[in-house]
This record gives structure tokens, C-alpha cells and sequence, in this order.
């Protein structure tokens, strides 16, 4: 057995203190460190749709230590230095800083250690990051950055080229997807026609990371290809679904040669080809329509009663922006003898270069000589 002189045992007194103090300083920091190491800050990348609502998650877990203030940090297209814009305290709430912006609702619980913010009406100007900061006693700050990417549907629409008859390959028509973010696809769907046409696709980026797409579909004027129906289809990931446009190709032309056909014993219609649909106008050559003879209704001409006073030259001209065309109708009223009322009509159709020509005999049989 060791035995300690007086001055021995001081020393030992004092060697055990200070055992007793390296020993309980590295417990204590552990303590500190294991409480830190568990406190967790949630938050995560944030995508949203330009004027929709997004929703900003921060909050933490695993933690007893008190929270103090809640900061929101930004850092943006709009902002490019880092912003203070809004504290979050126990009494007082959400208050903003540096100005008021109204789009922000604190929709998180403080007692619950919840910074979730909602943004609404959310415009390209907000695409940035957020930083959510939590200030805890005796831990200090915490914080984690929470991504905010946008996404911007684009503004799409099928544009006519207005084509014109032709033997030349030309544009039909454009479909566009513009300001679009991320990029649209933008493709044809062209049936039938197969490779009577063909597409084009060019993009222009902007500054503000946005891209107009154009697609642009070709072919052959034809009469052949008139009135075909296209689709321009438009997918990307800023649409929740594929966006379909449908097109009819059109092949402009002026009208083409108007024929003058008999409908019933009075009547008659000016036909022909046109795109767009020709106007038709009736007249009487050197003189104005009889009336209340005649009735006419667009392409057609009712005699409604069979006089002298009818005899003449008609003209149909159709008509529309690309040009005219005109067809000719002779009437020649006849007063001849017979037993029995009634009427008679023949006609004779005469084919022209330019213009189609009808000359029509009305004989009137008289009774007893009476007109």
C-alpha cells in the first residue's frame, strides 16, 4: 500500500480534478455534436407552371432545441443579389422585408418549426433559389436551399400561307409554339398525303431562356390537295397534355370557267370552281333585270313570269379576291298559236373558250290567238 505525504495528496486532489474535467469536456461536445449531427432542414427543388401556384417546403425534424426566427433568402432572375424579403417570428408572424410582395403566404406553423411558403401567380421573374433559415438556441442557424425551376407553356397557333394554284413546291402553312420553356416539340401529322409534303422545323432561343418553335409544312399547289386535313401536334414537358391543331390545306384560285345549268322548267344557277367560294352577281346586258319578272338568290335566276318584256342577255360573273369569271344566258320569248294553254322549253347549251353561253327559246301557245 502506497501511503501520500500531504503535499502528495494535494497533488493527487489536484490530478483528479483534472481528470474529471478532460473527461467530461469531450462528453459534452459529443452531446452538442449528436444534436446537431440529427437536426435535419427538409426542403427540395420546387417546379412549377407560369401563373400557377408553387409551394416553397421548409421544415425541420429531429431537433428539441428552440427556434427563435425563420428567414427567407432569394436569390432570383428579378433579384440577382441575395434578398432578404421575409422573417417569420413567434408573436409577430411574417413580416416582410425590403417590400411587400403579396404573391408570399407564410402557410407553414412555427411551433410545428414549419417555414413552408406558398407563391402564387408565379412568373419566369421568380425562377431562382430560395433559402430557408432557421435560428435556433443554443444550435445557431440552420438553413437549406430550395430550387425554384418554372416552366412556361407556350402560345401556339396555325398560321395560313395562303397558297395560290400553282406547279411549284410553296409553304401551306405555320405552326408555332412560342415562349415555351422548356423547348416544345412541334411535328405534322399528314395522313394520306404521305410525301406530297414535306416539314421544316426551326427554333429561336431568348435571353430569358424561353424558345419559339416553328414547323413549317410544304407541297404543290394543286386542286388536288385542296381541302386535305393536317394536324400540328404540340408536346413538351410545360403541357400537361398534347395540344392538337387541326388545318385544312388551302390552295387559293381565281374562279374557273361558269357554266349556266337549268334546275326546273324557270330556273337556273351559275356554277363553278372557286376557292374562296365565288359571289355571284346577275345582270342584263344594256339594260336593268325586269322586275318583278326575275328572282335571283346568289347563283340563281327564277323567271317568274314568261313575257317579251323578259327577252335579253343575262350575265352570271363569279366572282372572289383572286379574280372573275362570267357566264351568259340569252332568254327569247315566242308567241305562237295552239289549242291549249301551256309552255314549252328547249335549250341549246353552247360551249365557249372563256365563257360558258346558254340560249333559251320560251314559246307561248296561245288559245283562240289570246296571248
Amino acid at each position: 500500500m502506497t501511503v501520500f505525504t500531504g503535499c502528495d495528496c494535494d497533488n493527487l486532489m489536484r490530478s483528479q480534478f483534472y481528470v474529471i474535467l478532460c473527461s467530461l469536456v469531450p462528453i459534452s461536445a459529443l452531446l452538442l455534436t449528436s444534436d446537431a449531427d440529427a437536426l435535419q432542414v427538409i426542403g427540395g427543388s420546387v417546379t412549377a407552371v407560369q401563373g400557377g401556384t408553387a409551394i416553397l417546403p421548409c421544415y425541420v425534424i429531429d431537433t428539441n432545441d428552440d427556434l427563435t426566427q425563420i428567414s427567407w433568402q432569394r436569390k432570383t432572375r428579378e433579384k440577382p443579389r441575395n434578398d432578404n424579403f421575409l422573417t417569420i417570428l413567434p408573436r409577430e408572424g411574417a413580416q416582410f422585408v425590403n417590400g411587400d410582395d403579396d404573391r408570399f403566404k407564410y402557410i407553414g406553423n412555427f411551433n410545428d418549426k414549419n417555414g413552408t411558403l406558398q407563391l402564387s401567380n408565379v412568373a419566369l421573374k421568380d425562377e431562382g433559389s430560395y433559402t430557408c433559415i432557421f435560428t435556433f438556441f443554443p444550435s445557431g442557424n440552420q438553413k437549406t436551399d430550395i430550387p425554384l425551376k418554372l416552366f412556361v407553356p407556350p402560345f401556339t397557333s396555325v398560321k395560313d400561307n395562303l397558297p395560290t394554284l400553282g406547279t411549284e413546291e410553296v409553304l401551306f402553312a405555320t405552326c408555332t409554339a412560342a415562349g415555351s420553356k422548356p423547348p416544345a416539340e412541334v411535328r405534322w401529322l399528314t395522313g394520306a398525303l404521305g410525301d406530297k409534303v414535306k416539314t421544316t422545323t426551326n427554333s429561336t432561343q431568348y435571353d430569358n431562356d424561353t424558345t419559339t418553335t416553328v414547323s413549317s409544312l410544304f407541297g404543290v399547289p394543286t386542286r388536288e390537295i385542296n381541302g386535305h386535313q393536317v394536324q400540328c401536334v404540340i408536346s413538351g414537358d410545360s403541357l400537361s397534355k398534347e395540344e392538337t391543331l387541326p388545318f385544312t390545306i388551302q390552295v387559293y384560285f381565281s374562279p374557273t370557267e361558269v357554266n349556266i345549268k337549268k334546275i326546273s322548267e324557270d330556273s337556273f344557277e351559275c356554277v363553278t370552281e372557286a376557292n374562296p367560294n365565288a359571289k355571284f352577281t346577275w345582270s342584263r346586258s344594256g339594260q336593268p333585270l325586269p322586275q318583278p319578272g326575275v328572282k335571283v338568290e346568289g347563283a340563281k335566276l327564277q323567271l317568274l313570269s314568261l313575257t317579251s318584256d323578259l327577252n335579253g342577255l343575262y350575265r352570271c360573273e363569279a366572282s372572289n379576291t383572286y379574280g372573275k369569271k362570267h357566264g351568259q344566258l340569252y332568254v327569247h320569248v315566242v308567241s305562237v298559236g295552239a289549242s291549249a294553254a301551256a309552255w314549252a322549253l328547249f335549250g341549246v347549251l353552247l360551249s365557249l373558250n372563256v365563257v360558258g353561253a346558254a340560249v333559251w327559246y320560251f314559246y307561248k301557245l296561245q288559245s283562240g290567238g289570246q296571248p
